[in-house]
């Protein structure tokens, strides 16, 4: 059967070229529509959540920089309108599950580091959405920057 909805999940770096390339060829096959979802993580997960300052200011700065580069993102993505684009905040793994539900998505495309050892203990975002996920989820292999 085949794909109806696909959610490409970006991080908005360079690195998310050959994950929207994949999503885009898959939504193209499959005569798909194709979503994107940024997360903006809350700034206090980077710090256990223990932060003696008020972070509102700060973390409105770094939404309203995404907000900007996922526009600019669309651009070269035409495949891609205004409403399948989303940028939401929270928890990533936890944000991509609800919205692929919500969107009734039946795939998620991630890009994975592959990572070993001790990275891959410590998890990644990829490993993270796999698990629990309410559709297929596709992990898309990145190669490695030095």
């Amino acid at each position: 059967m085949p794909y109806q909805h696909i959610l490409v999940a970006v991080d908005l770096t360079e690195e998310c070229d050959p994950v929207m390339k994949r999503a885009v060829a898959l939504a193209t096959a499959n005569q798909a529509r194709l979503s994107a979802v940024h997360v903006v993580e809350p700034m206090a997960m980077a710090f256990g959540g223990d932060v003696p300052m008020d972070l509102s200011m700060l973390q409105q700065q770094q939404f309203d920089q995404a907000k900007e580069r996922l526009h600019q993102f669309t651009l070269t993505y035409p495949q891609i309108t205004g409403s399948q684009c989303h940028l939401v905040y929270g928890q990533p793994r936890q944000e991509i599950h609800r919205l692929a539900d919500e969107q009734g998505c039946d795939l998620i495309v991630v890009g994975s580091h592959g990572r070993h050892g001790l990275a891959l203990l410590l998890g990644s975002t990829a490993n993270d959405v796999l698990h629990g996920a309410p559709c297929d989820v596709l992990a898309v292999r990145l190669q490695k920057t030095t």
